[in-house]
């Protein structure tokens, strides 16, 4: 079977000023990859950007080998932004995904952010009380369908250094590059 080396590293994210903020992130696959090492998601630290120049760093590993089938579902990294108050207490600052690049090589991406805006009562409850609104159904981040539908607003950039090595891809008949 062809297989797919990604590893690389979650760098950090800007655009979160003010915010002591951490990244939740996965890598989703079709039907016909299996992951046989590494880790398909996982959690950053908390960092605050303010002492950075606006740029939270986290230097997280990211370290995932798959065998395909085919090449239908190929995966694509999301993540999710929170931000952590003095208290400890957690809000969800965005949402992101990016596709993992198709050809072979070390890739530097940015992967913009976004929220949903919610009703006027749902963005007045959060001015007054915390807690900005939230998918029922995360897939809709990484996933085609409704996502058009959704009224949201530009969060922050998290950015990302992965490489990507393939193997047996030419063998079965899947040029690359």
């Amino acid at each position: 079977m062809a297989e797919l080396h990604i590893i690389g590293q979650l760098l950090g994210a800007s655009g979160f000023d003010g915010h002591s903020v951490f990244c939740k992130w996965g890598v989703h696959a079709g039907r016909s990859w299996e992951l046989v090492e590494g880790s398909d998601g996982g959690q950053t630290q908390v960092d605050c950007p303010s002492g950075c120049g606006g740029m939270a760093v986290w230097s997280h590993p990211v370290d995932a080998h798959y065998v395909c089938r085919g090449l239908s579902g190929w995966p694509k990294l999301h993540v999710q932004i929170w931000a952590q108050d003095v208290h400890g207490r957690n809000e969800l600052k965005g949402y992101g995904f990016c596709h993992v690049p198709t050809t072979p090589g070390m890739f530097e991406l940015d992967c913009p952010t976004w929220l949903p805006e919610g009703s006027a009562l749902e963005r007045a409850a959060a001015f007054f009380i915390g807690g900005a609104p939230r998918l029922r159904t995360e897939e809709v981040v990484h996933s085609p369908g409704d996502r058009f539908r959704l009224q949201t607003a530009a969060g922050g950039v998290v950015h990302l250094r992965l490489g990507v090595v393939m193997k047996e891809f030419e063998r079965h008949g899947v040029v690359t590059g």
